[in-house]
This record gives structure tokens, sequence and C-alpha cells, in this order.
């Protein structure tokens, strides 16, 4: 078992930055690979980004490439994801995922945090 437990959500205006952290406990000897996933209200969850677990491979959704960034430190046994240049079009509920993998088109993850909730004002 692995828990993740997201901080750093808030609400902020448009333009603005925020950096979320996912701290992971338990079971994360395992080299997992880590994503960012995001929930708005009335829409399915979708994928934001990825990473490896060395780090030297990342995806990122369309709607936030050049403007989010993740990381990860395998020491703290911590991913971030730093969101720049925010838009009202981001705010969602954010949820960090270990595992994440695409089959088929669809993204899905072996653990899940609990979400932390980023909006964003115009």
């Amino acid at each position: 078992q692995v828990q993740l437990v997201e901080s750093g959500g808030g609400l902020v205006q448009a333009g603005d930055s925020l950096r979320l952290s996912c701290a992971a406990s338990g079971r994360t000897s395992a080299r997992a690979a880590m994503g960012w996933f995001r929930q708005a209200p009335g829409k399915e969850r979708e994928i934001v980004a990825s990473i490896s677990w060395s780090g030297g491979s990342t995806y990122y959704a369309d709607s936030v490439k050049g403007r989010f960034t993740i990381s990860r430190d395998n020491a703290k046994n911590t991913v971030y994801l730093q969101m720049n240049s925010l838009k009202p079009e981001d705010t969602a509920v954010y949820y960090c995922a270990a595992g994440p993998r695409q089959t088929g088109g669809k993204w899905s993850a072996d653990y899940w945090g609990q979400g932390t909730q980023v909006t964003v004002s115009s």
C-alpha cells in the first residue's frame, strides 16, 4: 500500500503561480512513476502530468504544456507540480497518483491521494 498526501492548493488569481506537493509513504520502495490528475466540477478526471521514477521522462497534457512542470525528489518521497500562469479553467481538485499509465487511450493509476482544491479567479 502507498499513501499519498497532497498539499499546496488554494485560491489564486489568474496569472498567479502555485506549487503542489505530494508526500508518499508506505510501500514507496517500488520504482513507480508518479502523476497529477485533476477533476473539475461536472467533468471527468483527466491527466495533467506524469514523471518516471528517474525523472528523465515526463508527460504533459496539451492544456498545461509550457505552464506546468512536474518534478520529484525521491530522497524525500515527494512529487511536485509547479503551476504558472494559472487560468480560471485550471480550477479543479488536483489528485496525486502513483503508477499512472495509459491503456487504450484511458489513464488510470494504482494509488490516489485525497485531492487538493485549486481555484483560479478571473
